[in-house]
């Protein structure tokens, strides 16, 4: 019960690793707020919870109203605010050259503007509260260029830098806030998006993340639940001493370079 008594925020709780979140926040003895656009998915989530543990909130990030909203309805369910998880993301296929400018604009809008305006909005809950965490969910996207995905990395990548600058503003108000960066993760966004790759070279989703995992470490996707495990120690007092961390949860992807994966299916092939 390492989050007993705290109050969370969870934008993205409807689905993947905000769902995910939610549900260990609350095995952890946490009350939350799960946000995000579809109703039907929140309640999805809220019905396998228990009772008095989590309520929902309807609203897409990007809008300043509704983040405003979010955070209320968190302070309204909890009588407080402890923890902010920005979890909400949205994906775009396109180089510079060709990715749809609306594309640009909604990716930049959910991936970087909503946690800039919930964060806006829970930084003054947090210090009334005495403290905190945010902790925000990028990419190893946002690390390493992904081929195709200009709108995407860019996003993540910014959300890396706003993060540092809170917890470099924020640490005297006793803030802490660490972004961490997942590599491959089966959730249902990830599984459309490298689905519609597979698509394009004749094979089914499985088979093609399959073949993508060969050349990491671990040899799979990680699974939502894995990504939740760190949340949670971010959102403890276990990490008491962690701020500005950029905490990356790939399967030793980040590892391996470009030739040391060449070379490895050249062994392998070869043995």
């Amino acid at each position: 019960m390492r989050l007993e008594g705290k109050v969370a925020l969870i934008t993205g709780g409807g689905t993947g690793i905000g769902a995910a979140v939610a549900d260990r926040f609350v095995a952890e003895g946490a009350k939350v707020c799960i946000a995000g656009r579809r109703q039907e998915m929140l309640d999805k989530v809220a019905q396998s919870l228990p009772s008095g543990t989590v309520t929902t909130c309807s609203g897409d990030v990007s809008k300043d109203n509704d983040a405003k909203l979010m955070i209320a309805k968190t302070v309204s369910f909890g009588g407080r605010l402890d923890v902010v998880v920005n979890s909400a993301g949205i994906s775009a296929q396109g180089a510079v050259a060709n990715v749809d400018s609306k594309d640009w604009r909604n990716v930049i809008d959910v991936n970087l503007t909503g946690p800039f305006l919930v964060m806006k909005e829970a930084i003054p809950r947090l210090i009334d509260a005495g403290g905190g965490s945010i902790i925000n969910v990028s990419s190893l996207g946002g690390l390493r260029s992904l081929p195709g995905r200009a709108a995407y990395c860019s996003s993540k990548a910014g959300l890396i830098m706003l993060t540092q600058q809170a917890a470099l503003d924020y640490g005297s108000h006793k803030i802490r806030c660490n972004v961490i960066c997942p590599g491959g993760v089966r959730t249902a966004m990830t599984e459309a998006d490298f689905g519609t790759v597979g698509k394009l070279l004749g094979v089914d989703t499985d088979t093609f993340i399959s073949m993508i995992s060969s050349d990491v470490p671990l040899h799979r996707f990680g699974e939502p639940e894995e990504i939740a495990g760190m949340c949670t120690y971010l959102a403890s007092d276990d990490s008491s001493f962690v701020t500005g961390a950029v905490l990356v949860i790939d399967g030793g992807t980040s590892v391996v370079s470009v030739v040391g994966a060449a070379i490895k299916r050249a062994l392998n092939k070869g043995a």
